[in-house]
């Protein structure tokens, strides 16, 4: 048993939903962050390739989206590592 008074069976059932959920988590985050970026940076549909100036605009969106999702992600934890202080306290 583990601290939550799991048995392994369940602790690995428990793991591999976890990680299910994580991962429809990451794909509906990159799913959002290529149709924002799509619509935002395409707008001609003459020609099936990106042009220079859609592929520069994309690669500086998904960009600026990967550094807000890091930042979002340390402030998250720095407000977490501050509320668990504070609760011991």
């Amino acid at each position: 048993m583990n601290n939550f008074g799991l048995n392994a069976t369940e602790q690995r059932q428990l793991e591999e939903r976890l990680s299910k959920r994580q991962m429809q988590d990451f794909m509906g985050m990159f799913h959002n962050m290529f149709e924002t970026c799509f619509t935002s940076c395409v707008d001609e549909f003459t020609s099936k390739a990106l042009s220079s100036r859609e592929n520069g605009c994309i690669s500086r969106c998904v960009q600026k989206t990967l550094a807000m999702q890091q930042r979002l992600g340390e402030r998250f934890q720095e407000h977490s590592q501050t509320t668990m202080m504070n609760q011991q306290q």
